[in-house]
């Protein structure tokens, strides 16, 4: 077990790694943006979403994450917002995604041709860019063959309307088969200490082809960000209300596990749990941990996470406090939007 750490805290965070494949060189801590566009989490605040996008860029975070379906348009809205003053755009690198409609405030898997076409200049529309980093098929589609999918990918990659292609939440053979008609560059997957079904197949298979890996969820809905208790409520349309992790008896599970690594945290490295739980996620081989944020105190926490790091006896300690605190343990898998009728 790890017992000395720096004393001093980075004023940015530092860490970077490239993208196989690309000249785009990303933050290891990247912004997610889903909660910025209210829908599931209870609403928005676009000065303070703006404010905090700002601030990832300026405390060293150049990775900003987010989706159409996020607050239906409202969350890349915000990004282009953020990104619009001159020469701010330059410092980012904008991941997006494609692939699912919405009807009446239902989302549906949609990722057939013509809606990866019209949903790029959409997107292009919204974040006030001519380009996008890194383009992402959100979820595979039953209704559509992948190599279809991947095909127009191909397209927008050689027409340089972005310069990388990614795919989330895809299992390792739908990404064999992708890669069959297209490159792929990166690979976005649900990864934190609480849900780590990725570690059988598809880690080994980016590691293995040299695919980048994004871990969303890292603070698993805000579980591992320390601040909840037994009597935490969520408000509105809050996506937590359906989350079977914080449904009795799981919560409390999951709230004890917490309790438990905040301790381990502060006495053998004088960090919090949510310095932790990205700590652990980027030693375990995640290439990038994404650290979902509404306001600017909350992006000057990710510095906790730089200047230290976790050996082999740390993480098997790790281990034995999830498992023996969290008895009936579930993945998020209740996230998985429904394909079209």
């Amino acid at each position: 077990m790890q017992q000395s750490v720096r004393t001093a805290m980075p004023e940015a965070y530092t860490e970077a790694i490239d993208i196989p494949g690309t000249e785009l060189r990303v933050s290891r801590v990247a912004l997610g943006t889903w909660a910025m566009g209210g829908w599931m989490w209870g609403g928005t605040d676009e000065r303070a979403a703006v404010a905090t996008i700002r601030a990832a860029l300026e405390q060293g975070i150049n990775l900003i994450d987010t989706a159409p379906v996020y607050g239906f348009g409202v969350s890349e809205e915000i990004v282009g917002r953020a990104l619009g003053v001159a020469g701010v755009r330059a410092r980012a690198v904008v991941a997006t995604k494609v692939g699912l409609e919405w009807h009446d405030g239902k989302v549906y898997r949609n990722a057939s041709q013509p809606r990866i076409i019209q949903e790029v200049d959409d997107s292009l529309r919204r974040l006030r860019t001519d380009y996008i980093d890194i383009y992402q098929v959100h979820w595979p589609d039953p209704l559509v063959p992948i190599e279809d999918t991947a095909e127009a990918m191909r397209k927008l990659y050689g027409q340089g309307k972005i310069r990388a292609i990614g795919v989330s939440n895809f299992s390792d053979t739908q990404m064999e088969r992708f890669r069959s008609v297209a490159p792929l560059h990166v690979v976005q997957s649900p990864y934190n200490l609480f849900e780590r079904a990725i570690e059988a197949q598809i880690l080994p298979y980016c590691r293995a082809n040299n695919i980048a890996t994004l871990g969303y969820g890292a603070l698993c809905r805000g579980l591992l960000s320390g601040r909840m208790r037994p009597d935490t409520t969520f408000p509105g349309d809050d996506l937590r209300h359906i989350d079977p992790k914080f449904r009795p008896p799981r919560f409390a599970q999951y709230l004890e596990a917490v309790q438990r690594l905040d301790e381990l945290a502060r006495r053998c490295f004088q960090r919090r749990v949510i310095d932790l739980a990205v700590r652990w996620m980027l030693d375990q081989g995640i290439s990038v941990a994404l650290w979902g944020a509404r306001r600017p105190d909350q992006v000057q926490a990710a510095v906790g996470v730089a200047g230290w790091s976790l050996d082999s006896a740390d993480r098997e300690l790790i281990d034995r406090i999830v498992n023996m605190a969290v008895v009936d343990p579930v993945g998020p898998e209740f996230m998985a939007p429904p394909q079209r009728a």
